[in-house]
Parts: structure tokens; C-alpha cells; sequence
């Protein structure tokens, strides 16, 4: 086993192949086409090839096959072998050394208990699904929930097909604006519970470590802003963004927070996003 993780620590030393990895884990609990991560991390197909083959086989990622496509996905597993010899083997155990977890006696460090919590939304426009997002949730369990949503690169106004799906709806649009995540980083930024990446894009981006270390997800759900055709038709496309994060948001909300501990939430919250096989493009 010392062998096995000391290879998995050589090969997650190289920048590019950790880079490769991070992408995975923010994109669980799917699994990516090698063409979108070598496109979003703008590795050439052969060096994302050598990347890859020596992530596989020190077991880091796994590989399976959509049609004429090859999917990868993180091992958690595995890396977590790696934090466990780290604490037990190279530490001794000592925490002080080698603590898994944010000092609790940090004032950003809360525990899950029955309170509210703060859940941040982002996609990149922060104009459509992340609003949706944002607006379900307050609307849904607004006395459990703080819901905010945020982009990496927010668009200037927010959708206009997005605003009517919502007023439709019955939800209150007037405070809707579109914020870059910027404004929910640095010391005076609420301290997220939850973080969900709602479109591949933003799940693809780096970002920096969140304060308070929230349980984080990726709910990918397909770009209505993309969709061709009449108005009719790109209408129907926010319809069906718009109800497949309600589904979700109903079920995230119904979850039982006081009877998890932090390991199983992150599972449950892994569960709502299910494995949609992500096919290159």
C-alpha cells in the first residue's frame, strides 16, 4: 500500500496532472469526455493522453466508454487513501500536524446543525440556471435557506426568456441581479454551507478554496441561453431548465441535514445530481 500511495503522490505532484485531477473531482459525480478536459484546461490531446494514462493507473481516475467517447472520473477513493497514510503513517495521528478538517475553533467554521444554511448558486452568465437556482430556493424553503447565485463571468442583464419562465411562475424577479463570485470570497463574504456549479463551464474553471470548507456539487444542467430555433422553442428550453432544478432543489430541501453527518450529505448531495454520461462536443 505505501508503494501504491507514494506513486499516487509522484504522479499528483505535476501540475498538469493535478490540474486534470481537480477538474474531475469538481465535476462529481460525473464523469467528462477526455475532449472537454483537454479543451478547458487547453492540454493538447497527446500530453492530455500521458496525463491521464498515469492518473488511471496509479487508480486516481477510472475510464469507461459512451458510444465513440471515452468518460473519466475522479476516484475519491483513492485520494482519500492518500490523506489517511498522510494522517496515520507520515503524522502519527497528530492533528495539529496534519488535520483534515478546518480548525473548529476558527470563527468561519460552522458545524451542521439546525439552522439556516447559505447556499451559493454559479454557472458562468449567472443570467438563467443559476437565477432559476437562487430564486427556487427562496422561494421553496426561504425560512431554512439563504440562496445566493453568482458567475464567473456574469453577464450584464439577466436573461429576458429566464425572467418571463420566472414570473410565469409566480416568483418575485424585482431584486434579481446578475454579481460576479467575486463578491462572495475574501473576509467579509458570508461563509457558504453549500456551493453548486450549475453549468459544465464554470464546474470546469479553477476556483479558489472556499472558506468554511462548504459540501459543494455539480447539478450540470444543459444551457438554455444555447438553444436554436423560434422563440417558442427556446422558451421551452428554460421551461425544462427551470423544472429540472426545481426537482432538484424540492429533493435537496426534503434531505435530512440534522440526521447527516458531513460525509454522508456530500453523498446525498452527489446522489440529486445522479450520472448524466457527459458526450463530447
Amino acid at each position: 500500500m505505501e508503494s501504491m500511495i507514494l506513486d499516487r503522490l509522484t504522479v499528483l505532484g505535476h501540475a498538469g496532472r493535478m490540474a486534470v485531477f481537480r477538474l474531475l473531482v469538481r465535476r462529481l459525480p460525473g464523469a467528462v469526455a477526455a475532449g472537454e478536459i483537454g479543451r478547458a484546461l487547453g492540454i493538447k490531446p497527446s500530453t492530455l493522453s500521458v496525463y491521464l494514462s498515469a492518473l488511471l493507473q496509479v487508480g486516481l481516475v477510472s475510464q469507461r466508454r459512451a458510444g465513440t467517447s471515452l468518460l473519466y472520473r475522479a476516484e475519491t477513493g483513492a485520494a482519500t487513501e492518500i490523506m489517511e497514510f498522510l494522517f496515520d503513517d507520515c503524522c502519527r495521528g497528530r492533528a495539529e500536524m496534519c488535520a483534515p478538517f478546518p480548525n473548529p475553533h476558527s470563527p468561519k467554521a460552522t458545524a451542521m446543525t439546525d439552522r439556516k444554511y447559505n447556499v451559493l448558486f454559479i454557472c458562468s452568465g449567472n443570467s438563467a440556471r443559476s437565477i432559476f437556482a437562487e430564486t427556487l430556493l427562496r422561494d421553496i424553503a426561504e425560512d431554512r435557506f439563504t440562496a445566493w447565485s453568482a458567475g464567473t463571468r456574469p453577464q450584464s442583464e439577466l436573461n429576458p426568456f429566464a425572467l418571463e419562465v420566472l414570473g410565469a411562475k409566480g416568483h418575485d424577479v424585482s431584486g434579481l441581479r446578475a454579481k460576479n463570485v467575486t463578491e462572495f470570497q475574501g473576509d467579509d463574504a458570508p461563509v457558504m454551507d453549500f456551493v453548486f456549479t450549475v453549468c459544465d463551464q464554470a464546474a470546469n474553471e479553477e476556483c479558489p478554496a472556499w472558506e468554511g470548507q462548504p459540501v459543494t456539487g455539480h447539478w450540470g444542467i444543459p444551457d438554455p441561453v444555447k438553444a436554436e430555433g423560434t422563440d417558442a422553442e427556446k422558451a421551452l428550453a428554460f421551461q425544462q431548465a427551470y423544472g429540472a432544478l426545481r426537482n432538484r432543489i424540492i429533493a435537496f430541501t426534503a434531505l435530512p441535514f440534522d440526521a447527516l453527518d458531513r460525509i454522508s450529505l456530500q453523498k446525498a448531495v452527489d446522489d440529486l445530481a445522479g450520472e448524466t454520461p457527459e458526450v463530447a462536443r
